[in-house]
């Protein structure tokens, strides 16, 4: 089936049913070829040798497999791609996070994914949580208060930026590392993923407006008035004015 449409099929399951391993190396695969089939086995593996405890799985992962945060080329787009990451042994903290998730839920480990601003991490109990771009540190909330400073400087903590966060979040939050990435290394690149993100449900739509608007900027101008058009549609007032207006101006430069 066609990468595209595999994903569409996919991601719109009821968010529990998303397989996120497939998803995320479908998103790869409308950058190069990949064997999904091949690459879900390397999980597989990774599995079948692993121990089934949070704590020594991120032991086994970040220490004895080496699997690593990529601090010296952070944005480097292949740090997004879950083929490359098993490949090159570095990654996003989201693309580790679901190196983790997805090992563990192989081992019947309850883990859940934390979309804290700044950084991603990996939620085994209550209090109980991983970092994975850092060697897999354990880190209680008074550490992950510190990975948010780190990042975000005095912005204020709220609680709720470790409530776990389902498939459809984590595969828009990884979408949007590429868009960003692509955007200033490959603008023709950010085309795509602009458009697998808009696929995903769940996607704010000041988000979707933002991604639309986007598209337009990277010279999709039909394509970026049709979602704008849409998007103005859930809107009332003078917010579904602008987006028509825009969109209005996006058709006209297609002409």
């Amino acid at each position: 089936m066609d990468p595209t449409e595999r994903f569409t099929e996919l991601v719109q399951r009821n968010e529990r049913d998303v397989p996120l391993d497939e998803v995320a190396l479908l998103i790869a695969a409308h950058h190069h070829r990949v064997d999904v089939p091949k690459q879900l086995a390397r999980f597989d593996d990774l599995a079948s040798n692993a121990p089934a405890a949070p704590d020594a799985l991120a032991t086994y992962l970040f220490v004895e497999r080496g699997f690593a945060g990529n601090s010296v080329d952070y944005s480097d787009p292949h740090n997004s791609f879950l083929d490359d990451v098993l490949d090159r042994r570095l990654g996003l903290p989201i693309t580790l996070s679901v190196l983790m998730l997805e090992v563990g839920r192989r081992l019947g480990l309850t883990l859940d994914g934390v979309g804290m601003p700044g950084h991603f991490l990996v939620r085994a109990d209550a209090g109980v949580f991983f970092d994975p771009f850092h060697g897999g540190e354990r880190l209680d909330e008074d550490g992950c208060r510190e990975r948010f400073s780190a990042t975000q400087g005095d912005a204020p903590f709220l609680p709720a930026f470790l409530l776990p966060v389902g498939s459809h979040a984590i595969l828009s939050r990884m979408l949007a590392n590429l868009v960003r990435s692509f955007a200033t290394r490959d603008p023709s690149n950010a085309v795509w993923t602009v458009r697998l993100r808009l696929r995903v449900p769940g996607v704010s739509r000041a988000e979707r407006s933002e991604a639309a608007a986007l598209l337009g900027t990277l010279g999709q101008f039909e394509e970026a008035a049709e979602a704008l058009s849409a998007i103005a549609d859930e809107f009332d007032g003078p917010a579904a004015t602008r987006l028509a207006q825009d969109a209005a101006a996006y058709r006209a430069r297609a002409n």
